[in-house]
Parts: structure tokens; sequence; C-alpha cells
């Protein structure tokens, strides 16, 4: 998988760590309290500025959950609907794949899950006039990743955090590729001043550990209440120790700022060849 190995290969803290933690205990149900979840839970609130966790396998099933709690939230007032961008990529479940704004992932595995909508990256009329009150959430990537390596306008997500707002309509971030230090802020959304309801999570989260999160605000700390959404292997010890690790060293404000000035180096040496047209992207993520 792309964007994985946050800190390289066999990094020795990181080995240590996941050593350590599977000569205790490498799977605990998760009816049982956990202390390295936990405390797993409260760095990455800390590192993003949300407020709970909910710890799953991947990137697919992380949006999967964002993508419940949007149907829950707009489920009483009768609204289903999501718009997600063109070019967009979400994952390869069915829903995910619904959710993911390009033709050509969808034509072999029809019909996908219903209440997707897509627009133009940019388009801030395009978007309201697709909020009729059906739409519970929008939801995009900072840069999109499988689209082209294509950072979105400033302009263009502080103007959507600001139609959400107005019509009640949950923010919903994927951070999957984007997330864990590749841009130079340890998720993307935060070099663009923005709050969002909703942020997923995988990919270089455990160091090369399967792991994905479903980060929400504090106003949606209990909109899921125990039961209504589970993963058996979600939290796991062992890549929750890993993911301690990656977390640790990637929030770090000197790690976060060699990643923008390895960016900037590699960036302008890239520009200065003669057979390069032009480098996009944000950070190390070019």
């Amino acid at each position: 998988g792309i964007g994985v190995n946050a800190l390289g290969y066999c990094d020795p803290e990181w080995s240590a760590a996941v050593a350590e933690q599977a000569g205790k205990i490498q799977h605990m149900c998760n009816y049982y309290y956990c202390p390295e979840n936990t405390a797993l839970a409260q760095e990455l609130s800390q590192a993003s500025g949300m407020a709970k966790a909910f710890f799953c396998n991947s990137g697919a099933e992380a949006n999967e959950c964002a993508v419940k709690i949007a149907r829950k939230y707009g489920e009483k007032r009768g609204a289903y609907r999501i718009v997600t961008l063109e070019n967009s990529f979400h994952g390869r479940t069915l829903t995910t794949l619904a959710a993911t704004g390009q033709e050509g992932f969808h034509r072999e595995f029809l019909p996908l899950t219903e209440g997707f909508l897509y627009a133009q990256a940019g388009d801030l009329a395009g978007i309201q006039a697709l909020l009729d009150g059906s739409v519970c959430a929008v939801m995009l990537e900072m840069v999109q990743g499988e689209g082209g390596v294509i950072p979105m306008e400033e302009s263009f997500v502080k103007g959507l955090e600001k139609l959400c707002r107005e019509k009640d309509v949950l923010l919903l971030i994927d951070e999957v590729q984007t997330g864990i230090g590749r841009t130079g802020t340890f998720y993307a959304y935060q070099g663009y001043g923005v709050e969002p309801d909703v942020v997923t999570t995988a990919k270089g989260l455990a160091g090369g550990l399967p792991m994905g999160a479903c980060l929400v605000s504090k106003s949606l700390g209990d909109i899921l209440q125990p039961g209504e959404n589970g993963s058996t292997f979600g939290g796991n010890p062992v890549a929750c120790a890993g993911a301690r690790v990656v977390v640790d060293r990637v929030s770090d404000p000197a790690f976060l700022k060699s990643v923008t000035e390895k960016g900037a180096y590699l960036k302008a040496k890239l520009e200065a060849l003669p057979q390069v047209e032009y480098v996009r992207g944000k950070g190390l993520m070019l």
C-alpha cells in the first residue's frame, strides 16, 4: 500500500514497542479496557484537535464509519445523501467505491450503495445547489491522492466549511493518504485552518501494521452508542503500540517542520530539471 511506512523500515523504537506488546498480549476483545488503545485515542485527539476515536483496520473501514455517522446525524430529518468530489478516492468496499467520484472504479461492481452525489472541486456554487435538505454531509480529501495528487485551494476549503455550518451539514475529511505528517502538518486540514466534524485516517498511522481510525469532534462524541459499530481487530494492542510511536514522533513540531523543508527542497530541485514540466502536491506528498 501507498504512504504506509511513516518511520521508514524497521525503525528501532517502533520495532521494540511492537515486539514488547506482542510479548504481553497480542489481542484483546473490545468488550474490555485496553491501555494501549485508550492511550492512543488520547494522543491522536491531542495531535488532531478531535475528541474521540473509533479504531478499525483500514482507510475504507474508517470511511464506512464516517458514512454511518453522517447518516445517523441526518436520519431524524430524512437527510442521507453525501456529496463527494469528482476524481476522489475513498476506498474499495461497495459503499466507499460509491463515495469515490471516479466511474472507472464503479464499472464492474454495480449496483453500488445509493445516496452519493458528486461535485467538482472548487465549485462552491455547485455544491450549494446540491444541499437541498436531503444531504447530511460533504466528504473530501485535502489532496486528492488517487485523483492525481491535486491539493484543494484554501479559499474553497474554508468556503466549504462555512457552507456546511450554514446548512447543518457535516464536514468529513478523508486523511487516509494525506495524514500522519505527509503534507507538513499532522493532518493536512490543519494547514488549511479548518475544523472538520469527522476525520478518517489509516495508511501510515501504525507505521506498517493494519490500522485505521475515525475521529470525531466533541459535538459528535456520543453519536454512536455502544454496539452500533464495531470491529473485531480494531484497536489491536500490537498495532496500537506501533501507532503510539508513530504519533509521538510525527506530531513533534520539529519533525513536521522537516517535512515542509524537505518537500520544498525536493520540489525546487525537481522543477529545475529540464524534463520536468511541473511539480504538484503539498509537503512530501508530491
